[in-house]
């Protein structure tokens, strides 16, 4: 009668496939994508930077659209105030200085942001477009501070009957404020997409491991 024969052990199959490792260890570069990005509350803060910076921005395109906007002229006689020129087209023209001024703003307020972090994210999205609705809606105001008075009677009074004066500013195509943020948004947008990091390609990594097996 002889012993029963004892099994041998199976040997476990080797997964070529498999990242060679400790059980439960996560590969390198896993630990590359999920570390992708600064973090939101970086984000967030390069944000709020962002937005401010072009809110103060807005100072200087309000004082370049008082300097190159051009001027309406009025006349006044003993009744009342009059354009000088009824057919002059310098009221579009006001309007339109100021919308290529935003428009111009919006370009280089992207590159700068897109050369400053060389990456998209919501958070920069939004702060260009914030910042660059407050920058617009200051520049408004402090342009037609630093332009000719408002009060066209008393500055009438002031010149005399029959002189001419330059009219207050003013920007009738309230759309002109959204220049500046919808260029600054497009164009970051572009400039993200055609130059911006790419993300990682997850069926490459399923594929084809970086991770070399081991020799059986």
């Amino acid at each position: 009668m002889t012993a029963p024969l004892t099994p041998r052990p199976q040997q476990p199959q080797h997964d070529p496939w498999q990242a060679s490792g400790p059980a439960g260890a996560v590969p390198s570069h896993a630990h590359e994508h999920q570390e992708d990005g600064p973090g939101m509350r970086t984000e967030l803060r390069e944000a709020a930077v962002v937005t401010v910076a072009l809110a103060v921005c807005g100072l200087l395109l309000g004082a370049l659209w008082m300097w190159l906007a051009p001027q309406v002229p009025l006349i006044a006689d003993a009744q009342a105030v009059y354009l000088k020129d009824t057919e002059g087209e310098q009221a579009v023209g006001v309007d339109g200085t100021f919308t290529l001024l935003g428009l111009a703003f919006g370009v280089v307020s992207a590159v700068a942001v897109f050369l400053w972090r060389k990456r998209g994210g919501v958070p920069l999205v939004v702060a260009l477009a914030v910042g660059g609705l407050l920058g617009g809606l200051l520049a408004w105001r402090f342009g037609i501070w630093l332009g000719p008075t408002q009060d066209v009677a008393a500055h009438a009074k002031e010149v005399g009957k029959g002189v001419t004066f330059d009219a207050p500013l003013e920007l009738k195509a309230k759309g002109a404020l959204l220049a500046w943020p919808l260029a600054a948004m497009i164009v970051h947008l572009g400039l993200t997409g055609l130059f911006g990091p790419r993300d990682p390609d997850p069926y490459f990594d399923t594929h084809y491991p970086q991770d070399t097996p081991p020799a059986p």
